[in-house]
């Protein structure tokens, strides 16, 4: 099973809507999907504490990314970077073995014409420390708002294509890898 990290726990976000086309893509190759939205983290997670003694609460943010086959992070640019509660998430999963030959794959999105390029170069760079497999063929949606009809849906047919064209490759990047099938 795959899953899928949003970035950010703004209420409505963009991010957020970008990834329900990412889950669209995915169920129609058949691929299970996991969603890890980090507007759900636990309180607690954010106690100090939180460093030497997770929280119960946060096993279930834990143990999907434990079982994920392979991971798709969808970051928005936030001054530049990412945003700071996907760098403590990241900060809070056991190391090494949360990303130690895992399959990562990027969708970055942002309001400027960079598209979040980087936030996700410097997610490359965590999750390469960490000794992910860094998926090459990365997807940035620049100028976000202007990608975006009024319900939210992406409406830009290239942008689709490309997310669908990501999608499809790392599935058998991750097979190929795993040595296993995905599909449901």
């Amino acid at each position: 099973m795959l899953t899928l990290i949003i970035g950010t726990n703004r209420p409505g976000s963009n991010t957020r809507k970008v990834a329900l086309h990412l889950e669209d893509i995915y169920r129609t190759l058949g691929i299970p999907l996991r969603i890890l939205d980090l507007a759900h983290l636990p309180a607690e997670i954010f106690d100090p504490i939180s460093y030497t003694t997770k929280p119960d609460s946060f096993q279930p943010f834990s143990d999907a990314v434990l079982a994920a086959e392979g991971l798709i992070i969808v970051t928005p640019e936030y001054n530049g970077s990412m945003s700071g509660v996907l760098k403590y998430f990241i900060d809070m999963l056991k190391f090494p073995e949360s990303f130690a030959n895992r399959p990562v794959c990027f969708v970055g999105l942002s309001a400027s014409r960079w598209g979040a390029l980087q936030p996700v170069e410097q997610l490359q760079q965590i999750f390469g420390y960490r000794n992910a497999y860094i998926f090459p063929d990365r997807v940035f949606l620049p100028n976000i708002n202007s990608l975006l009809d009024a319900s939210g849906r992406l409406k830009d047919t290239e942008i689709l294509g490309r997310l669908n064209k990501q999608a499809a490759a790392f599935v058998k990047f991750v097979e190929k890898l795993s040595e296993v099938s995905l599909t449901t």
